[in-house]
C-alpha cells in the first residue's frame, strides 16, 4: 500500500507540475491570476497555496505577471500610436499630458506673505531654539549667547 500511495503522489506532483506550467505559460500572455487558473482548471485557493508553498513557482509566477504586464504595456501603446494616428484627440490630449513636459497637469499656488521680517515673540524664539537644540544644528556657544540676549549662532 505504501508503494501505491507514493506512486499516487508521483502522479499528482506530475500533475499539478504540468497545471503549473500552464498557469505560467498564460501568466506571460495576460496578466490575471484569475483567468489563468480558469482557463487551466485550478482554484485560485490551490493557486496561492502552491504559490505559499513553492518558492521556486513563486518567482516564476512573479516573472510571469512581470513579463505579461510588458505585453499588455506594449500593447497598449501600440494602440494609443493608432488612435494619435487616426486623430483620436482623447489618445493626443493623453500622451501629450504624460510625455511632454509642456502639457503635463500642474498646480499653481499664490499666497500673500506679510512681513516676511517679522520678529518672532519671545515664546515662538524660544521653540525654534529648542528645536534647533534638539535636532541638533545649534552650536554649543549659542547657549551661553542667548542667556546673554544675543542672536545665538546657527550652523546650517
Amino acid at each position: 500500500m505504501s508503494e501505491e500511495t507514493t506512486q499516487e503522489k508521483g502522479v499528482v506532483e506530475q500533475r499539478q507540475g504540468k497545471s503549473k506550467e500552464l498557469i505560467i505559460e498564460q501568466l506571460k500572455k495576460t496578466p490575471i491570476i484569475q483567468l489563468a487558473c480558469e482557463k487551466n482548471g485550478v482554484g485560485r485557493a490551490t493557486f496561492y497555496r502552491w504559490r505559499k508553498s513553492d518558492k521556486d513557482f513563486a518567482e516564476a509566477v512573479d516573472q510571469a505577471l512581470s513579463e505579461g504586464s510588458s505585453l499588455v504595456n506594449d500593447l497598449a501603446e501600440s494602440q494609443l500610436m493608432s488612435a494619435i494616428k487616426n486623430g483620436n484627440l482623447t489618445a493626443i490630449i493623453f500622451w501629450l499630458k504624460y510625455h511632454h513636459s509642456r502639457y503635463t497637469t500642474r498646480v499653481e499656488v499664490t499666497a500673500e506673505v506679510k512681513n516676511l521680517n517679522q520678529q518672532l515673540t519671545p515664546g515662538q524664539q524660544k521653540i525654534v531654539d529648542e528645536a534647533l537644540r534638539l535636532a541638533a544644528l545649534t552650536d554649543d556657544s549659542a547657549q551661553g549667547k542667548e542667556q546673554n540676549n544675543e542672536q545665538p549662532i546657527i550652523n546650517a
